[in-house]
């Protein structure tokens, strides 16, 4: 029992030998590495505004030339060549750089001018043309959503009331425009900055009173007419009194028979001879 007691005692020691010595050559635990603090979460960057398909967006400090706007747009053409002719796109240039007043113009597409009847713009005068271009534009700065506000009519360069009267009515993000002849909507946004915006129309604006057919003129009236000229009376000459010509017919007489008693004389005196 004794000899069984030792041999279990040595077995231990061994045990513990085995252990520390395992436990010596294990080698030292790496130390634990902390993870980097984690940077702040911030939110993306929002997206860049952009503007809406065919918007041109440029300063607002440098010269506004309209002419060289339209151009860039490449379907304004017809509008362009009489904005030229009339001489309105320097009106323009004044108006935009040289004042504080901006400017709205409801610009025609090529479009919309070959849609006129074969002769149209021919058929008019010089003076008739500038007033048809400055019907299309508005002599203030209006945004898409001051539309809602505008009063009618509109004021143009051409003018207001009932010769040129525009007329805007809105209907969500749509803008009707009417002229009383002429019915259509803003189909797009050309240019806009904080003095000048460009909307694209796909029909000319034509103003009432100038394209409407004029009543012929009504035939005046009997007691309007001037007053026929009098016809001229019969000119009935005064009677003239007979003149007296007893004396010349008796002077006649006489000498008629002075005559024949001489020429019977003269006769009587040849046969004597």
């Amino acid at each position: 029992m004794k000899q069984q007691s030792l041999f279990s005692f040595s077995l231990f020691l061994l045990f513990l030998h085995c252990c520390t010595k395992i436990l010596a050559q294990t080698p030292a635990a790496a130390p634990v590495v902390q993870p980097p603090p984690a940077a702040p979460l911030q939110a993306p960057p929002a997206p860049a505004a952009q503007a809406p398909s065919g918007v041109q967006v440029q300063p607002s400090t440098g010269p506004l030339d309209v002419v060289k706007i339209l151009g860039k747009a490449s379907h304004f053409t017809v509008f362009v060549r009489l904005l030229k002719a009339t001489q309105v796109d320097t009106e323009l240039f004044l108006q935009l750089n040289n004042t504080n007043n901006g400017a709205t113009i409801l610009a025609p597409t090529d479009g919309a001018f070959s849609g006129l009847k074969v002769g149209t713009l021919n058929s008019l005068s010089d003076g008739e043309k500038i007033e048809l271009v400055k019907f299309h534009i508005v002599p203030t700065f209006i945004s898409t959503s001051q539309f809602q506000t505008v009063s009618n009519p509109v004021r143009t360069l051409a003018g207001a009331g009932n010769r040129f009267a525009l007329n805007v009515t809105t209907g969500g993000s749509t803008v009707n425009i009417t002229t009383g002849l002429t019915n259509t909507t803003i189909s797009g946004t050309v240019y806009t900055d904080t003095r000048l915006a460009i909307y694209q129309v796909d029909k000319v604006l034509l103003p009432l009173d100038m394209f409407t057919p004029k009543a012929p003129a009504p035939a005046p009236s009997p007691a309007a007419q001037a007053p026929e000229k009098p016809t001229k009376a019969p000119i009935v000459e005064s009677p003239v009194a007979p003149k007296d010509v007893s004396k010349a017919v008796s002077l006649l007489v006489q000498d008629y028979v002075v005559l024949e008693f001489l020429t019977v004389g003269v006769v009587t005196a040849m046969f004597l001879f």
